[in-house]
């Protein structure tokens, strides 16, 4: 797992949101506490967030907004696309990075190593080094409430800031919300 960051994705049933903390930590230092890890895409219409260097993170986000853009915002696509791209390239296959993205319809893990996963329940997503902290919480709190999805994201990151040393409460949230049908045409 990364060391420095927690993102935590949940795709609801009207919503979508993607949270991640501030912290950035070189060895056994802070070194920043309030740094954004996640990001809108193509027009706002989909979420991202990543775990890894911070120099990785904008060309892997740039690469995937391309993709998006030549997918005319098909997440599916694009998400095969780059897991290909990402997969060959010399450089970038290399990189210690994982991304979450999602949109109202769909979430992904994506790796270097070609890994295009969607979670089992097709609802709730982490990363980085608090990763397993944050869904363990999400999980319990989404099948133990009625929170909706951005307290639950909120709440869950917290927990895990209060467990991981990687992790801190500087919590970010983006959310995307279903487009409604208009019902009088």
């Amino acid at each position: 797992m990364f060391k420095a960051t927690t993102i935590l994705a949940c795709k609801g049933k009207d919503k979508a949101v993607i949270g991640g903390d501030g912290q950035v930590t070189f060895g056994d230092s802070v070194l920043k506490n309030n740094a954004t890890k996640i990001r809108k895409l193509y027009n706002g219409k989909i979420l991202a967030g990543f775990a890894g260097s911070t120099a990785d993170a904008f060309n892997l986000f740039d690469m995937f907004e391309g993709i998006l853009g030549q997918k005319k915002g098909d997440l599916y696509k694009s998400v095969i696309e780059f897991s290909k791209e990402w997969r060959k390239d010399k450089m970038l296959r290399r990189l210690e990075a994982m991304m979450i993205v999602l949109d109202t319809k769909h979430i992904f893990i994506l790796s270097g190593n070609g890994d295009v996963v969607e979670p089992e329940d097709e609802k709730i997503a982490a990363i980085g080094s608090g990763g397993n902290f944050a869904i363990s919480a999400a999980r319990a709190l989404d099948r133990h409430s009625s929170l909706d999805e951005e307290t639950l994201v909120k709440e869950s990151l917290k927990i895990a800031s209060e467990l991981c040393i990687y992790t801190n409460n500087n919590i970010k949230l983006y959310t995307l919300e279903k487009e409604k049908e208009d019902k009088s045409k």
